[in-house]
């Protein structure tokens, strides 16, 4: 489950900058996953309860942004959100290889005190 090891980096990230404020406590940590980027949302959940049990993390709350998937048609620039694994453009049907969003894994947001 790499969904463990991604949350106890996100808890060190959330540790140094909460250090970095002279805070004593995180309440929340907001993040931003995109739908390609190879990690299970709710397992992700699941990792934070575990990883944030205790310390100044003890009791924080995740907020979860889940980011669709968004391609760009070369021919025709149609942006859409693909239905399966072909990137195919609903317009033309010409396949995509312009990624525009889904691959995101990003710390957005802490609230610290």
């Amino acid at each position: 489950m790499h969904e463990l090891a991604l949350m106890e980096e996100v808890r060190r990230i959330a540790m140094a900058a909460a250090a970095a404020e002279g805070a004593q406590r995180i309440h929340s940590v907001k993040l931003t996953v995109g739908r390609l980027s190879g990690v299970d949302p709710g397992a992700l959940a699941f990792a934070f309860e575990v990883v944030m049990a205790d310390g100044i993390s003890q009791g924080a709350t995740l907020d979860l942004e889940v980011v669709p998937t968004v391609c760009q048609c070369g021919g025709c620039g149609q942006r859409f959100e693909p239905v399966d694994v072909i990137h195919a453009c609903p317009r033309c049907g010409e396949l995509s290889s312009e990624l525009l969003a889904g691959r995101e894994l990003e710390v957005t947001g802490l609230e610290v005190s």
